[in-house]
C-alpha cells in the first residue's frame, strides 16, 4: 500500500529528529545541521534509522534535512562541500531503504527551505534547487515525498510544485504555530494554500511542542473544513516543551540548542500527545 491508502486505513507513524539525534552522538554539528554523516558515517544513520523502525516508525524519511546544494555551500562544513547534495541524498536514499526493507517500511524524500528564498533570489532559483534534489530521489523510487520546515507559505507552494512533478504523494509540513508563517499569512490560510498548490497530507513540524502544534492544527482544520478540502493531517512536533515560545518556536529560546534537556517530554506526554492528536483527525502522527 502506498502512503495514501495507509492512511485511509489508519495511523502512520513517522520518525523524526534525526539532527538533534546524531548531533548528540558526536555526527551533526549544532548550527548548519547538514547531513553529511550520510556519507561520512553511514553506520550512525543506519543506526538510527533501524532504532525508529524498531520502535514503530512506519516511514523512514531520508536524512536528507538541509540537504540542498546551497544550504550546503552556504553553511555545511568541508565534508559537505566535497560531496555535494547528489552524493548525500543518493546515500541517504540508499540508508533509508536498507533498512525499511528489514521491516515494512515506507521511503520519504524530504526537502526543506533554502537559503536561496531567504536571500530573494526569486521563485526560479529556488525551485532550481528543489529539482537539484529531486533528480537524486527520483531515481531512488522513493514512496513519496515530504516538504518540510517551512517558515514561509510562498516557498513551500513553491517545493509543492517541483515535487508534484514526481508524481508520487506530497506532504507539507510548516514549522508555524497558530500565528502563521513569517510574511504574517494565518496558519489557516497557510494550510489552504499547501492543500491548494497540491499537497495530499498537509500539517506541522518542528520548532514547536505537541501541544503548541496542536492548537495550529486545529486552527489549519477548521480554515480547510470551510474551504471544502480534506487532506489528510500530519503532525510531527518538538519532543521538548515550548509553551514559552514567540513566534520561531524553540530557536530563540535561550536554552537552544546545548541546554534543552530539561525540556524534554515524557513517554506519558507523547502518549498524550498521539491521542489527542488522532482524536483531533491527524492521520500522519510522528515526531
Amino acid at each position: 500500500m502506498n502512503i495514501l491508502e495507509r492512511l485511509e486505513k489508519g495511523p502512520v507513524i513517522g520518525d523524526g529528529g534525526f539532527v538533534f539525534s546524531l548531533e548528540k552522538r558526536g555526527y551533526v554539528k549544532a548550527g548548519p545541521w547538514t547531513p553529511e554523516a550520510t556519507v561520512e558515517h553511514p553506520e550512525a544513520v543506519r543506526q538510527l534509522h533501524r532504532e525508529f523502525l524498531r520502535a514503530g516508525s512506519d516511514v523512514m524519511q531520508t536524512f536528507t534535512f538541509y540537504a540542498s546544494e546551497d544550504k550546503l555551500q552556504n553553511r555545511g562544513n568541508e565534508a559537505s562541500k566535497k560531496y555535494g547534495v547528489r552524493d548525500i541524498n543518493e546515500a541517504a536514499c540508499k540508508l533509508a531503504r536498507e533498512v525499511a526493507n528489514e521491516g515494512n517500511g515506507l521511503i520519504a524524500g524530504g526537502v526543506c527551505q533554502t537559503p536561496t528564498y531567504l536571500s530573494g533570489l526569486g521563485k526560479i532559483k529556488v525551485q532550481e534547487e528543489f529539482r537539484k534534489q529531486t533528480e537524486v530521489f527520483k531515481a531512488n523510487n522513493v514512496d513519496f515525498m515530504i516538504a518540510e520546515y517551512f517558515e514561509h507559505v510562498e516557498e513551500i507552494e513553491w517545493a509543492i510544485e517541483v515535487l508534484k512533478e514526481m508524481n508520487i504523494p506530497i506532504a507539507a509540513n510548516m514549522c508555524i504555530n497558530s500565528d502563521g508563517d513569517l510574511h504574517g499569512l494565518d496558519a489557516g490560510e497557510c494550510a489552504v494554500r499547501m492543500a491548494k498548490a497540491g499537497a495530499d497530507i498537509v500539517g506541522v513540524n518542528c520548532h514547536f511542542d505537541p501541544f503548541v502544534s496542536l492548537k495550529t492544527i486545529e486552527t489549519m482544520k477548521s480554515a480547510l473544513d470551510n474551504a471544502g478540502l480534506t487532506p489528510y493531517l500530519m503532525c510531527q512536533p518538538l519532543g521538548y516543551l515550548t509553551p514559552d515560545a514567540e513566534k520561531q518556536g524553540f530557536i530563540d529560546l535561550p536554552e537552544f540548542p546545548f541546554s534543552l534537556e530539561p525540556r524534554v517530554c515524557t513517554r506519558w506526554e507523547m502518549q498524550k500527545f498521539a491521542r489527542e492528536a488522532w482524536e483531533l483527525g491527524v492521520r500522519y502522527i510522528g515526531g
